[in-house]
C-alpha cells in the first residue's frame, strides 16, 4: 500500500469502546470497505482479522490491542482496535497515549456502558478528540436518543448529531444525514459496498427539520459566518459545516454523533468520511513535550520530519517464534531501519534491525520511519513500554504511562524440573508485554505468584503459558491481592549504625505516622529544619519510606492511606550515609506500623449486572449473600440494572451463578473501585 506524503493526510485513530458494543465488527468493516481485506471477518466466527490470537477466536473477544493501516479519500488511516474488557484496560490507556482521534463505539442497546465511561475518561485524560457511532441499531430495545441523552449525563459531553436513524431495531434499514438533508441507504446484495442518497420521506421530515435546527443552532454559536445564515434564512454549506464542527471536534468543545448497524453492513462509510473530515492529523495536535535528561528543560518537537527524532515505545509483544517486537509512535524526525538510537529513559544505546508497517498479525516492512507513523520494530533488546527513543545528540524523556496495580493474584509451579526455565523466561516475556502483571517468588511457601487485573486476565496469561510457550504449570486457586493500612497516629525512632565493608553508617530518623482516607494513597512530608542533614541525605529517607511501605506487617502486602512526616534527624560528619538513612527509615515505619493498629484492606469491586425484570429478587439476593450492597436498580425495558459494590473475592466464580439464577439472561460486568477494611 502507497504511504500518503503529507501528515495533514495521516490519522492515528483508536476504536474503543465497552466489551461487546461492536467494535471489532466496525474494524472489520472498515477494512473491508477501504479495500485493506477481501472478505468479512466476524467476531463470532472467529475469523475476524483483528482478533488473531487463538484465545480471541476461541471467546469472541478482544484481549489484545492490533494496528493496521488504510486509505480512505486519500488519507492513510492508521487503526489500533483496543479491548473493552475492563481486565485489559492498560491496552486501551497505552494505546490512547499515541494516538491522535477517536472512534467510540456505543450500544444503542446498553447505552453508556460501564467501560465506556472508562475509555472516555482515558481519553479526556489524554485531550483526544473524538467520533461517536451508536451501533446495533438493528437489536430489539434500540434507543439511539437514549444513548445521546446518557453521553450528556454520564459523560458530561456535548454530542452533536449529525445523523439520525432511518427505521429502527427490525425496520432500521439506513440514517438520515442531517448535514446533507438527506437519506442514505444502503445495498444488502453487495454487503453495504454500494449505497445511495435519496430524498428525506415526508413522514420523516418533521424530525429531521428539528434535529438539523438544534445541529445549526450549535453551531451558530460558534461561528459568525453560520449565524448570519441561519438568522437570514440563507441555505448553509456541507463544506462550511464540516469545517465548524471539525473546528469544535479538534478543540474538544463537540462530539460528532453518527448511528448505523456493523453487523448489517449500515453506516460505516459515513465513520471513516468522519474519520477523515472531523478528527485530527499529526499536525493538528500539539506538539509533544518532554524534558532533557541533560538540562532538565521543558522541549518540544513539533511533528516534522526536519526536528530532531523522537519516538515512544507504547507496547511489546512477543510473535508465534518469540521473537520481540516494539510498538512504536514516531512524533518528529525520520530513522532508517539498522540506525543506532538512544533510549533517553534507559540511558543506553538500541538499533533497529527491521521496522514494520503492522496489519494485526502481518507485517509490512519499511526501509524508514518518518513522523506521524505508527510501527513495529525489532532488534531493540532493553527498551519496555514507556521508553522515548531518540538521538543521542537531542535527548528528550516524554511522560511515561501510568500503570494499575494488580488485584488478584494465583500460585504456579512448574511440573517438571525441565519446566523451571522455560517457566522463567516465559514469565519474563509476558512481563514484557503487559505492565500490569506482576511476577513475585514467594520465599515462605517457594512458590511462584503471578498476579493481574482480574480472573480473565489471568485466564488467559496461564493459557498462553501453556499453549504458546509450551509450559507444563500447576496452578492454584485465585487470591484476592490486599492492602494494609493503619488506625491510629504513632511517633516512632529508629538508629541505624552498623559497619558495612569496613566503612560505619549511621544514621538516625524520627517519624510521625498517621492514617489518611480511603483513597488518599501515600503521602510524605519533610519537616526537617533546613540543613539539619544534607539534602542527599534527605532523598534517602523518602527512598526508604517508599521502600517500607511495599510490604505491611499485617500479611507484608503494600501499605496505603498514610502520611509519613519525617520529625527529627541526626547526622555525624564521616559516618553519616544515605543506605543508613535509607534502613533506619524503612525498619522505623514497620516498628511504627506495628504500634499504630494496622488492618487489612480488601479491593471492592463496582458491579453492573443486567437481568430480565422476573430474575431480579434472585440475583439482588445472591448479590446480598456475597456482601454486596446494592447501589441502584435502573429499569431498562423489559430487563434492570443493577449496580452494586461487592468484595472481590465474593465474585470468584460468579459468572456461573448468575446464568444459573437467571436461566442464562444476565450478564454483568465489574471494575476496581476502591479498597475498604474487611470485615
Amino acid at each position: 500500500m502507497a504511504k500518503i506524503n503529507t501528515l495533514e493526510k495521516i490519522r492515528n485513530i483508536g476504536i474503543i469502546a465497552h466489551i461487546d458494543a461492536g467494535k471489532t465488527t466496525v474494524t472489520e468493516r472498515i477494512l473491508f470497505y477501504t479495500g485493506r481485506t477481501h472478505k468479512l471477518g466476524e467476531v463470532h466466527d472467529g475469523q475476524a482479522v483483528m482478533d488473531y490470537l487463538v484465545q480471541e477466536q476461541e471467546r469472541g473477544i478482544t484481549i489484545t490491542s492490533a494496528a493496521t493501516t488504510c486509505t480512505w479519500l486519500d488519507n492513510d488511516i492508521h487503526i489500533i482496535d483496543t479491548p473493552g474488557h475492563v481486565d485489559f484496560t492498560i491496552e486501551v490507556e497505552r494505546c490512547l497515549r499515541v494516538l491522535d482521534g477517536a472512534v467510540v463505539v456505543f450500544c444503542a442497546v446498553g447505552g453508556v456502558e460501564p467501560q465506556s465511561e472508562t475509555v472516555w475518561h482515558q481519553a479526556d485524560k489524554y485531550h483526544i478528540p473524538r467520533i461517536a457511532f451508536v451501533n446495533k441499531m438493528d437489536r430489539i430495545g434500540a434507543d439511539f436518543h437514549g444513548t445521546v441523552n446518557q453521553m450528556k449525563e454520564k459523560l458530561g459531553a456535548f454530542p452533536l448529531v449529525l445523523q439520525l436513524p432511518f427505521g429502527n431495531e427490525a425496520n432500521f434499514k439506513g440514517v438520515i444525514d442531517l448535514i446533507q438533508n438527506q437519506v442514505i441507504l444502503w445495498d444488502e446484495n453487495t454487503l453495504g459496498i454500494t449505497y445511495h442518497a435519496e430524498e428525506i420521506p415526508e413522514e420523516n421530515k418533521e424530525e429531521a427539520f428539528h434535529y438539523r435546527d438544534i445541529l445549526l443552532e450549535k453551531l451558530a454559536e460558534n461561528d459568525d459566518e453560520v449565524l448570519n445564515k441561519y438568522l437570514s434564512g440563507l441555505p448553509i454549506p456541507p463544506e462550511h459545516i464540516r469545517q465548524v464542527v471539525r473546528r469544535l471536534t479538534l478543540g474538544m468543545k463537540a462530539t460528532p454523533v453518527l448511528c448505523g448497524a456493523a453487523l448489517k453492513n449500515k453506516g460505516i462509510q459515513p465513520v471513516l468520511d468522519a474519520v477523515t473530515h472531523y478528527l485530527p492529523s499529526p499536525v493538528d495536535v500539539p506538539s509533544v513535550v518532554g524534558t532533557n535528561p541533560l538540562t532538565n528543560q521543558e522541549e518540544r518537537r513539533p511533528c516534522s520530519e526536519k526536528a530532531p527524532f523522537t519516538a515512544f515505545a507504547f507496547k511489546v509483544i512477543s510473535d508465534e517464534e518469540k521473537r520481540k517486537f516494539t510498538f512504536l509512535r514516531i512524533y518528529s524526525g525520520k530513522v532508517h531501519a539498522e540506525s543506532e538510537v538512544y533510549n533517553a529513559t534507559k540511558r543506553s544505546t538500541e538499533r533497529f534491525a527491521r521496522i514494520f508497517r503492522l496489519h494485526a498479525n502481518k507485517r509490512q516492512r519499511l526501509t524508514e520511519t518518518t513522523a506521524g507513523d505508527i510501527v513495529a520494530v525489532a532488534g531493540l533488546k532493553n527498551t519496555t513500554t514507556g521508553d522515548t527513543l531518540c538521538t543521542s545528540g537531542n535527548p528528550i524523556v516524554l511522560e511515561s504511562i501510568d500503570s494499575y496495580r494488580p488485584v488478584i493474584s494465583v500460585a504456579i509451579e512448574p511440573k517438571t524440573r525441565g519446566d523451571f526455565e522455560r517457566l522463567e523466561n516465559a514469565l519474563a516475556k509476558l512481563v514484557d508485554e503487559d505492565p500490569t502483571f506482576n511476577v513475585k517468588h514467594d520465599e515462605d511457601s517457594d512458590q511462584i505468584v503471578i498476579s493481574g487485573m482480574g480472573e480473565l486476565h489471568l485466564e488467559v496469561l496461564v493459557t498462553r503459558l501453556l499453549q504458546d510457550f509450551k509450559v507444563n504449570v500447576t496452578v492454584g486457586r485465585p487470591q484476592v491481592v490486599y492492602r494494609e493500612t493503619i488506625t491510629r497516629t504513632v511517633d516512632v525512632e529508629e538508629v541505624f549504625d552498623k559497619e558495612i565493608g569496613g566503612a560505619q553508617n549511621y544514621g538516625r530518623v524520627k517519624l510521625k505516622l498517621e492514617p489518611l482516607k480511603r483513597g488518599s494513597g501515600f503521602e510524605f512530608v519533610n519537616a526537617l529544619p533546613k540543613g539539619l542533614v544534607p539534602f542527599a541525605f534527605e532523598s534517602a529517607i523518602h527512598d526508604g519510606a517508599q521502600e517500607g511501605l511495599l510490604s505491611g506487617v499485617v500479611g507484608g502486602y503494600p501499605v496505603v492511606d498514610i502520611r509519613i512526616t519525617v520529625v527529627d534527624a541526626t547526622y555525624r560528619e564521616g559516618s553519616s550515609t544515605a543506605v543508613a538513612y535509607k534502613v533506619a527509615t524503612a525498619m522505623a515505619i514497620k516498628k511504627g506500623s506495628q504500634n499504630a493498629h494496622p488492618i487489612l484492606l480488601e479491593p471492592i469491586m463496582s458491579v453492573d449486572v443486567v437481568v430480565p425484570e422476573s430474575f431480579v429478587g434472585d440475583v439482588i439476593g445472591d448479590l446480598n449473600a456475597r456482601r454486596g450492597k446494592i447501589e441502584k436498580i435502573i429499569p431498562k425495558g423489559k430487563a434492570s440494572l443493577l449496580k452494586a459494590l461487592v468484595p472481590l473475592r465474593q465474585m470468584f466464580g460468579y459468572s456461573t451463578n448468575l446464568r444459573s439464577a437467571s436461566q442464562g439472561r444476565g450478564t454483568f460486568s465489574m471494575q476496581f473501585s476502591h479498597y475498604d477494611r474487611t470485615d
